[in-house]
């Protein structure tokens, strides 16, 4: 995931995790991680859609239930980054961020 553009999404603790920015239907690795649905806004200035986690991006990213809301919310892009700590942690930076940005897509943990 190295090779595209890096965004870093604040939580309501103020911690800051860094994604990668891909287009809807990009192919990811076989790994944990977390992802955010999202929006340009403005240019440079992204809004989530739907926030999740999963034990394997490529799995989930390849058929995701929230897409289609996801996309009728306007997201035309996918922020990821693998997360092999655990599905504790992974949950933990979930739930930071959906406090912090309340997505639309996002009905559990707001």
């Amino acid at each position: 995931m190295s090779e595209a553009p890096t965004i870093m999404w604040p939580g309501l603790s103020g911690r800051e995790y860094k994604y990668w920015i891909h287009p809807i239907g990009a192919s990811f690795k076989e790994e944990a991680g977390n992802y955010i649905f999202a929006k340009e806004a403005k240019p440079g200035y992204w809004t989530p859609c739907y926030i999740g986690q999963t034990e394997n991006l490529e799995k989930r990213l390849g058929d995701h239930e929230k897409e289609a809301c996801a996309k009728r919310n306007g997201a035309t892009h996918i922020h990821a980054h693998t997360n092999p700590a655990g599905e504790t942690t992974r949950k933990a930076e979930e739930k930071d961020l959906i406090q912090k940005w309340k997505p639309p897509c996002n009905e559990q943990l707001k």
